[in-house]
């Protein structure tokens, strides 16, 4: 008979899947500090030795890791994504600028399609509130915010869209695009008409969202990428331009 012995499991046991299954459901992020050890125990409801060996287990699992006082925090686990001489060649080269962009409009694209079908009414309102809040930044003119806010209302839809490998692999592409590795976000949002445009983009998105309609959702998603693609080689095409013009500029001043 293909029956074995029930085992009682051990708490600390429990207490390992449950922030496991934290950490997979991008609930807990990479660097977020977990409350002190006495907090924590009764949150779980488990006691302190309990939580002591779950925890040590985690941190051997190098999912956890503890710094000297300060606490507990969820380790970088994003970090070894790409390697430091890997990450080096793409903010390097325009190539790897524009592959990343359309990376992200077919990985986004499907990513809208799919919260619409599965994510549920709080998705849809996590998303709805980020954009709102992307609408009074918007008034504020900072454009650190508002690359700040244009990050966290696409990963949001990516978390909508319940696929934890999505989740890992863009949360590791987007710490790139915080760091400036692919394109200084910040340099959009400093043009009038070009935030006005990013922001009507966003509420497409959005509205798209809300009224679970996954074709049009994926369709503003790929005008807003398409729109990114295409400002971000006018930038590299005027760069290229000021060079050959300081260049002439140089050499009339010598003649």
């Amino acid at each position: 008979m293909p029956f074995k012995p029930v085992q009682a499991e051990r708490l600390s046991s429990a207490v390992v899947r449950q922030i496991e299954k934290l950490i997979l459901q991008g609930i807990l992020r990479p660097g977020e500090r977990l409350p002190s050890e006495r907090e924590l125990a009764e949150k779980l409801g488990v006691s302190r030795p309990s939580l002591r060996e779950a925890v040590a287990e985690l941190q051997d699992k190098g999912l956890l890791a503890s710094r000297a006082g300060a606490g507990i925090f969820v380790a970088d686990v994003l970090g070894s994504a790409f390697s430091e001489g890997l990450v080096r060649l793409f903010a390097a080269h325009d190539e790897a600028v524009f592959d990343y962009i359309s990376f992200r409009r077919d990985l986004e694209g499907l990513a809208a399609e799919r919260a619409c079908r599965l994510g549920s009414e709080t998705d849809l309102k996590v998303i709805d509130t980020i954009f709102r809040k992307m609408e009074a930044a918007h008034t504020k003119r900072n454009p650190a915010e508002e690359a700040a806010l244009d990050a966290d209302f696409h990963m949001s839809i990516i978390e909508a869209s319940h696929n934890v490998i999505m989740l890992h692999m863009m949360r590791s592409m987007f710490e790139l695009l915080r760091e400036g590795v692919f394109y200084n976000r910040a340099i959009m949002f400093k043009q009038r008409t070009t935030r006005d445009l990013l922001l009507d983009h966003h509420r497409a998105i959005n509205t798209a969202l809300q009224a679970r309609d996954g074709v049009a959702a994926r369709a503003a998603i790929e005008t807003h990428l398409n729109y990114v693609e295409s400002d971000l080689k006018d930038q590299k095409k005027s760069e290229e331009n000021e060079s050959i013009a300081q260049q002439r500029f140089e050499h009339e001043q010598a003649r």
